[in-house]
């Protein structure tokens, strides 16, 4: 497994058992803090997952603290070290900021994505990407970097190692209407999605413009499903920010709205027949 495969998890799945083992113990998370001789806030800080790289040490102290038996412990230290591992997209923090959305979306086992706008990033072509960022208002320095970044995060659809995620993607007929580059580059925009269409771990649907109005009209959903009981989690984005959501009830209501919006488009099959149709007349 390469780029640190299952370290976002890792560093989730650590702060989340953390949280579980100081409420069993009995301690709030100030007492905690008051008990190791830390300032309070550290341990909050851990347990809402806010933490860059977790220190092996600390992770030992509360472990001790919570009197916590040595196969939890040496579990819980594995995950420490796993989490500590270096991942590609650190390299790029003037892109992404703080937000760790790429490592979400590398360690997921299924991505269902939906913008009613413009093609997921996992979808496009390296013009499409250049087309799409001239119109913000970074500079050509960053445009470069972030090029960069969201061509190395499509390669989580290649990974041959068994880990490769899932991919269900629903597109609109209204995001392949905009004319930027030339016709060359958006036919071959069309085209690449009919190419990633086909690929076993690959669902599109398509939501025609004749079809009229279809749910999620406004709105921009990533659902992040993990191996194993590690809790599925949504990105909710904008042109300024992405918003994480945790909640199990909030993440089920824009699972039942995926799905709502999915029933509204093209199956598989129907929707690669219709983007090669557009392909061949675009203009």
């Amino acid at each position: 497994m390469s780029d640190a495969y299952g370290a976002t998890i890792a560093k989730r799945r650590l702060s989340r058992r953390l949280a579980e083992l100081r409420t069993a113990s009995g301690y709030t998370a100030n007492q905690a803090c008051d008990k190791l001789n830390w300032g309070r806030g550290k341990v909050g800080r851990f347990e809402a997952n806010a933490w860059r790289l977790p220190q092996l040490s600390d992770v030992r102290d509360l472990l001790r603290i919570y009197s916590v038996d040595d196969e939890e412990r040496e579990r819980l230290e594995k995950l420490a070290l796993l989490a500590r591992k270096r991942q590609w997209w650190r390299e790029y923090s003037d892109v992404f900021d703080e937000s760790e959305y790429p490592g979400f979306e590398a360690d997921a086992a299924r991505i269902c994505v939906y913008m009613p706008l413009i093609l997921p990033g996992l979808l496009q072509t390296p013009a499409c990407i250049d087309a799409y960022m001239r119109v913000g208002t970074k500079s050509e320095q960053w445009r470069e970097r972030a090029l960069e970044a969201r061509l190395r995060r499509q390669r989580i659809l290649e990974r041959d190692d068994g880990t490769a995620p899932e991919l269900v993607a629903v597109i609109t007929e209204v995001s392949l209407l905009y004319r930027w580059g030339t016709q060359a580059e958006r036919r071959a925009q069309m085209e690449h999605l009919v190419e990633m269409s086909r690929r076993p771990n690959v669902t599109l649907q398509l939501l025609r413009a004749a079809d009229g109005p279809h749910p999620g009209m406004s709105s921009l959903i990533s659902i992040f499903d993990f191996p194993g009981d590690e809790p599925s989690m949504v990105y909710l984005e904008n042109d300024i920010a992405l918003e994480q959501v945790n909640s199990v009830s909030e993440v089920d209501a824009y699972a039942v709205m995926f799905d709502r919006i999915r029933k509204a488009a093209l199956d598989g099959p129907a929707t690669t027949a219709h983007l090669k149709r557009l392909a061949e007349t675009l203009e």
